[in-house]
């Protein structure tokens, strides 16, 4: 358990030092879900500009001079990850000038490198703007200090209520000192507090103007020299309630153009839940940057408001899950679900690896015991009973179908969706730990049919689902895989898969080429 120590300030312009005055313990469910995002050491996750941009006194501090003052707003965003509902808690200190807190925000590179445009919940050193809802680059002031308000199809607020006098309000802010910000986005209802007082109430019913994700970010602003410093940043993800959330990881860069392209294969997914399924919420986390050398996704809070997670990513003894098992564990036991991806179903042998894939998603590549060739899949079984195959024709389709996959015994709990007989000439290769082994032979001999997809409902509530395919990103193009994937998603995620599929349009050539890991041969 974890323990904040926590000083009473009974002065505005000194510490008690000589003694404490008071002590207490906060203990960590005062603050549960909540996870740092900023350090209080340096600008690691965060970027802008760092001529206006640094770390003093424990905090992210914009300081502009009379030398050198701003031309436009500029901004210093949170780059781990897009917030959605959440709750936002922070102090802020101001000297000078007027800065804000972006959230749901976009980036505007038109009006230059560092601006960006959204809900901004402001504060000030004067005494008119601090607390109220501003849209940046959009419709204004959305609701006044003190003011609870309904936004509607014209973008206009329309007061509907208080939730305070302006005035008393405004005499809770600390000038020149640090100040509790708390910031509440649950769908599109929005609430801002300043040292415990709600400042604004908004419901947001502007259907074409409405945010539902986007970047966080800090403002320092044009006008006077000004200091603005934030620390004490936490961030608490929100189960989004009207919609399911689709966390997708996409692993590092891996085989060459072509083959493994996993952020470019997320991205088709998620674009097509965002065309196809607007009950459906899809976020993308690229895991390929030298800060974690896990492979995992930076964001501390990526996963936990998820309802589904999509691992699309390489295996085996480097699998990223290794690194958080624990994580991902607790999130299973949550009934979260979970879909691996080609070589993502592959873990090592043994209770802390292979034997949570068996509970997780029902079964997983094991060396020595499964294979990987390349063939092409003809006369396949594809489960008539499952949501999962709805609206897919059986198909052909050469890929890298692993098969003798390490499944629960008996299948207990494991539905096939696609299974085939192998061709012989998938035993040709010499044996090795991925190639060819006794045990597979004998399978083949029997004419065992191999499972190559499958699905699991768990006790605690969850699903998985195991899919051997993907090697070639030129599969996405193929209706039946891509609307199988697609169905998979939505099914693991516990929305309801249409009775037809979920439809998608066949991905342009452009389309195909647009977010590949690797850049296209010469």
């Amino acid at each position: 358990m974890r323990s904040i120590l926590t000083i009473v300030r009974v002065s505005r312009l000194r510490w008690i030092t000589g003694s404490l005055l008071l002590l207490w313990t906060v203990t960590a469910g005062a603050e549960d879900g909540f996870r740092s995002i900023f350090d209080g050491k340096a600008l690691t996750g965060w970027e802008g500009d760092t001529s206006i941009w640094s770390v003093k006194d424990g905090a992210i501090t914009g300081t502009t001079t009379a030398e050198n003052p701003l031309k436009t707003n500029t901004f210093i965003t949170w780059k781990r990850g897009l917030i959605d509902d959440f709750e936002l808690k922070l102090q802020y200190r101001i000297i000078n000038g007027n800065s804000g807190i972006q959230y749901r925000s976009r980036r505007m590179p038109e009006a230059g490198q560092w601006v960006v445009g959204g809900y901004q919940a402001d504060f000030e050193a004067g005494d008119t703007y601090s607390g109220i809802l501003y849209e940046e680059r959009g419709r204004g002031i959305l609701a006044q200090r003190g003011q609870k308000t309904v936004i509607g199809a014209d973008h206009k607020p329309i007061p509907i209520g208080s939730v305070g006098d302006t005035a008393a309000i405004q005499a809770k802010i600390k000038k020149e000192d640090w100040n509790d910000y708390h910031i509440i986005a649950r769908g599109h209802h929005l609430i801002h507090r300043i040292n415990g007082v709600t400042t604004v109430e908004v419901h947001d019913e502007d259907l074409e103007a409405r945010r539902r994700s986007g970047i966080l970010a800090f403002q320092a602003h044009v006008g006077p020299p000004m200091v603005v410093q934030f620390r004490n940043v936490r961030l608490k993800r929100l189960p989004m309630g009207d919609r399911k959330k689709i966390v997708l990881i996409a692993g590092r860069r891996s085989h060459g153009y072509g083959s493994h392209d996993h952020y470019a294969g997320c991205m088709m997914l998620k674009n097509a839940i965002d065309k196809n399924m607007p009950g459906l919420h899809a976020v993308v986390y690229q895991s390929d940057h030298p800060e974690d050398p896990s492979g995992w996704t930076l964001d501390p809070t990526a996963l936990d408001n998820a309802d589904a997670i999509v691992l699309y990513m390489d295996g085996g003894k480097g699998h990223p899950v290794r690194a958080h098992r624990d994580q991902v564990g607790a999130l299973m036991k949550r009934g979260v679900g979970l879909a691996c991806i080609h070589y993502a179903v592959e873990m090592p042998k043994g209770e802390k690896d292979g034997d949570l894939f068996l509970d997780w998603i029902g079964g997983y590549f094991e060396a020595h015991w499964s294979v990987n060739p390349i063939w092409n899949m003809t006369n396949a079984t594809f489960a008539s009973d499952h949501p999962i195959t709805r609206g897919v024709q059986p198909f052909d389709l050469k890929d890298e179908w692993y098969y003798h996959m390490r499944f629960r015994p008996n299948m207990e709990g494991v539905q096939s969706i696609i299974s085939a007989h192998p061709p012989k000439s998938t035993l040709d290769r010499p044996d090795g730990s991925h190639s060819n082994n006794p045990h597979v032979r004998a399978a083949i001999a029997r004419g065992e049919a191999q499972v190559v997809a499958w699905a699991r409902e768990r006790p605690d509530g969850g699903r998985g689902f195991g899919f051997t395919g993907a090697h070639f990103h030129r599969n996405w193009q193929h209706d039946g895989f891509r609307t199988l994937l697609l169905n998979a998603v939505t099914w693991v995620a516990k929305a309801g898969v249409p009775p037809d599929g979920v439809r998608s349009r066949t991905p342009t050539a452009a389309e195909m080429e647009a977010n590949m890991d690797y850049p296209k041969p010469e």
